[in-house]
């Protein structure tokens, strides 16, 4: 494990939605980054999806060189400031840190963040877009969609020196990074910070346009696009399926932390937005965003209960929340699954009806398959239930648009290339994938903005010859 970021008190943090994690001081940052052995076949860099050259970056920090830190880690992530937040190095980079054999990988997660933000503090900006050649300086290329995968694919595709535009379907850039991810471990303005360096690279940004509603694909490549790529993430909730969802104080998780972040509730009373719990808030599932609620709900006054169906062991949430969520006083519920929300006269949520579970074989995601055991049933006094068991891929583009084809689980399909059924039309990150890691849909930016370019210059090619 690495070494874990200094952090707000615990007393003073549960009342406010301020960053947790405090981050790394120039001394401290130094220190970590003289841990590093810079070794000569870096095995983090194969842990990360955008291949970060992470010692070279490590070594101009402890060089005392954070402007030009920022500039080597922009060479392949143009979300530094996010990554260095919420990305699970623990399981990337880290993971394959040769310290780990010492059980003391590098904080690479915070040096990251340290040089994110010293980084521009220095030198503003820090701009790095290559010189358009030629016959790529007019030719227009759409993302639709500006989560992590989009911006990151907008990005390359302005580097390479396209006039890339990006199209958003809220009011704001930043996709799930700005409704999904509470104010407490990604502030917004972190967000707006790396939207406004993309920006900054000659990317056009569009909100306020649902294409497949407000404009088509077809719509875009009359317009003179040349290639598109979707990315438009795993937006639509999953559901239990047990009797009582319909019930008032039912949340799914993207809608509770959606309001709480567009509609910055968290900012309550200055903004008086309408979220409408109880006093005792059940949060169902065991990953981060399940984490995410119940430490939101915490904050705004609750008592917090999250429910999981396997042990502590098997939960997909990072170590580093599950520890935060426990300090900070969510109770935790193992072994244990709903099976009936109970409801009042009125309509309103007053109890979950749950039984015990004792964990069996392992199954297909490598975890201990819970069963049930008989004649446990027991209610839990709550008074309103907040479901995070996981997105499916947002429908509203593949529903709309003739000729693009997708899986059974409504992911769409791609080719080795990320082409999809429709020529021209790329995508990836969670549309293709299902909810995923910020940082592998950022990698699939990447790799969409390579291939991209490909297919362009190979259109212009056949129309030259």
């Amino acid at each position: 494990m690495a070494k874990s970021l200094p952090k707000q008190l615990i007393s003073e943090r549960v009342k406010n939605f301020f960053e947790v994690g405090l981050g790394f001081s120039e001394e401290e940052a130094r220190k970590e980054a003289q841990r590093c052995l810079q070794c000569k076949n870096p095995a983090c860099v194969k842990g990360c999806p955008v291949e970060i050259d992470i010692p070279a970056f490590i070594k101009l920090i402890n060089e005392g060189k954070q402007k030009e830190a920022l500039e080597k880690i922009k060479e392949k992530n143009n979300l530094p400031a996010v990554c260095g937040r919420v990305c699970p190095q623990e399981d990337q980079c880290e993971a394959l840190c040769v310290l780990n054999k010492k059980k003391a990988p590098i904080n690479i997660g915070a040096l990251e963040r340290y040089a994110s933000e010293t980084g521009v503090s220095l030198a503003g900006l820090a701009v790095n877009r290559r010189q358009a050649t030629g016959d790529r300086r007019q030719i227009k290329v759409a993302v639709v969609g500006s989560g992590p995968a989009g911006l990151t694919c907008a990005a390359d595709l302005a580097k390479m020196g396209y006039q890339a535009t990006l199209f958003e379907s809220l009011h704001v850039a930043g996709g799930v990074l700005v409704y999904g991810i509470p104010e407490f471990r990604l502030p917004k303005n972190i967000v707006q910070n790396e939207v406004d360096y993309i920006a900054s690279l000659g990317v056009s940004i569009h909100t306020d346009a649902l294409i497949g509603s407000t404009y088509s694909i077809e719509d875009l490549f009359k317009d003179g696009f040349k290639a598109i790529f979707v990315a438009t993430g795993a937006g639509l909730p999953q559901f239990l399926g047990i009797p009582g969802e319909n019930l008032d104080r039912v949340y799914s998780a993207n809608e509770f932390l959606t309001r709480i972040n567009l509609m910055k509730a968290y900012k309550f009373p200055e903004y008086s937005t309408p979220v409408n719990i109880g006093d005792k808030v059940a949060v169902i599932g065991g990953g981060n965003v399940a984490l995410d609620s119940s430490r939101v709900a915490l904050r705004l006054g609750k008592e917090v209960t999250l429910v999981y169906r396997r042990s502590e062991k098997e939960m997909p949430g990072r170590f580093e929340e599950i520890e935060n969520a426990k300090e900070e006083g969510v109770k935790f519920n193992f072994l244990t699954q709903p099976v009936r929300i109970l409801g009042d006269k009125d309509g309103f949520v007053n109890g979950l009806e749950c039984v015990r579970m004792e964990l069996g074989e392992v199954d297909d995601s490598g975890r201990r398959k819970p069963h049930e055991i008989k004649g446990s049933s027991f209610i839990l006094n709550v008074d309103t239930v907040i479901i995070a068991i996981g997105q499916n891929p947002n429908p509203l583009l593949t529903r709309l648009t003739q000729g693009l084809k997708t899986n059974s689980n409504g992911t769409i399909r791609v080719d080795d290339h990320l082409m999809t059924s429709i020529p021209g039309v790329f995508a990836g990150g969670d549309i293709i994938t299902g909810a995923d890691t910020v940082i592998k849909a950022m990698g699939a930016g990447k790799k969409a903005a390579v291939e991209m370019d490909k297919y362009v210059k190979a259109v212009i090619q056949d129309l030259k010859g």
